[in-house]
């Protein structure tokens, strides 16, 4: 079972990313500010959840928070600032979209800059932890995918309708064949260094 709250403020935004460890595409980040009685049977961290449950989940979330706000870090601002430092900022700006602004704020994992003055605590696995970390988690996840499925469109041969940019083997094999996108981040390893050849 999900803890509701952290620091026993009412205002208390939850905020986590989604794609740091993927060769493509944005980082996305999301902060949610839940109610006290917030409660569903199976909101949890998002990668326990299926993509039904996810997307199942992602407008109950939106209908029932007090607040929400999503970000997208783009693959160019990416590889300009370090993908932390773009999961750090993501969160930010989700956060500074917030309708209401939080009293504290609880972030998942070990990393985080002062936003503002607002006390914060990172906690480590948070979005296994924390009904609001969750949520967020599931609405960074939603629409990150939900950009990748479109993109897929455009570059099939990645196939990043399915593995969403990160580094499968079926999208290393695209990118050896293909070569990058302008959606792959330059200062990402895409392939292995050495590619042993049967001569």
């Amino acid at each position: 079972m999900l803890a509701s709250n952290y620091s026993g403020f009412i205002l208390e935004a939850g905020t986590d990313e989604a794609g740091r460890g993927c060769l493509c595409g944005p980082v996305v980040a999301a902060a949610v500010i839940l109610p006290k009685d917030f409660t569903h049977p199976f909101l949890n961290d998002s990668k326990q959840l299926s993509e039904a449950k996810r997307d199942e989940l992602r407008p109950f979330i939106e209908n029932n928070a007090i607040a929400y706000g999503v970000s997208f870090v783009w693959q160019e601002e990416v590889d300009l600032i370090n993908v932390l430092q773009a999961s750090i900022t993501g969160m930010h700006r989700s956060i500074e979209m917030l309708k209401i602004q939080p009293e504290y704020i609880i972030v998942d994992g070990n990393k985080f800059r002062d936003y503002k003055d607002i006390p914060h605590e990172t906690i480590v696995k948070g979005d296994a932890k924390y009904l609001s970390i969750a949520a967020a988690s599931v609405l960074a996840k939603t629409y990150r995918d939900e950009y990748m499925a479109k993109i897929h469109k455009e570059f099939p041969m990645y196939n990043w309708a399915k593995n969403k940019g990160y580094p499968t083997k079926e999208h290393r094999n695209g990118i050896r064949e293909f070569g990058a996108t302008k959606y792959h981040r330059k200062t990402f390893k895409l392939l292995p260094e050495q590619i042993k050849l049967k001569l």
